[in-house]
């Protein structure tokens, strides 16, 4: 079973629209996880649309519209994986202890919030994941999501995906409408030059 694991996606604030690339990973998934900070509705409404399965959480940045539809904590077991899937989990120092302390019953827990990378591992075996943002790298290198695959009650093969960068819009051109639009560039001294 194939996962694709995203967060933070932020839509429309960071960026217009979801990266090509994440679509592409989330027709080839067997279940895809959002760890919230959707920010629109219309992105929860493309990947129920589009994904197989979704599990999905709300994050601190989404409205009623989003709370009303998505819990602050979801379970799910796949393939004997207990997988849970929160938004936040504090500050990155003792989150291990604590994850494993709030959620002594999953496998893996999925999470968001930093639009940082993670992959730990609790004492006690909690698997702890959060694959970044798609679409605001924040302090990293570079835009990100996660897979990984679930088989024989084990989740294997997490990997980081490095997305291209976004594209900028190219700058503005002055329109025909602008006075000196299409007129030849005269420099001082009345040369005339094209």
């Amino acid at each position: 079973m194939r996962l694709l694991l995203t967060s933070d996606t932020h839509l429309p604030e960071r960026a217009k629209e979801l990266p090509a690339e994440l679509l592409h990973e989330v027709e080839l998934a067997d279940v895809v996880v959002h760890a919230g900070d959707w920010v629109d509705t219309a992105t929860l409404d493309l990947l129920e649309a589009r994904a197989r399965r979704l599990i999905g959480v709300h994050g601190n940045n989404d409205g009623p519209d989003l709370r009303a539809r998505l819990p602050e904590t979801a379970r799910a077991e796949l393939d004997g994986v207990r997988l849970g899937v929160v938004h936040e989990t504090g500050p990155a120092a003792g989150r291990e202890r604590r994850c494993a302390e709030r959620f002594p019953d999953l496998d893996v827990l999925v999470f968001g919030h930093s639009h940082i990378p993670w992959d730990t591992t609790a004492p006690g075996g909690l698997r702890l994941l959060n694959p970044g943002s798609p679409t605001d790298r924040r302090r990293r290198p570079h835009c990100t999501c996660m897979t990984a695959e679930v088989r024989d009650g084990e989740l294997t093969g997490a990997e980081l995906h490095r997305l291209p960068p976004r594209r900028r819009p190219a700058p503005r051109r002055r329109g025909p409408s602008h006075p000196t639009a299409g007129a030849p560039f005269e420099p001082p001294g009345g040369e005339q030059q094209s």
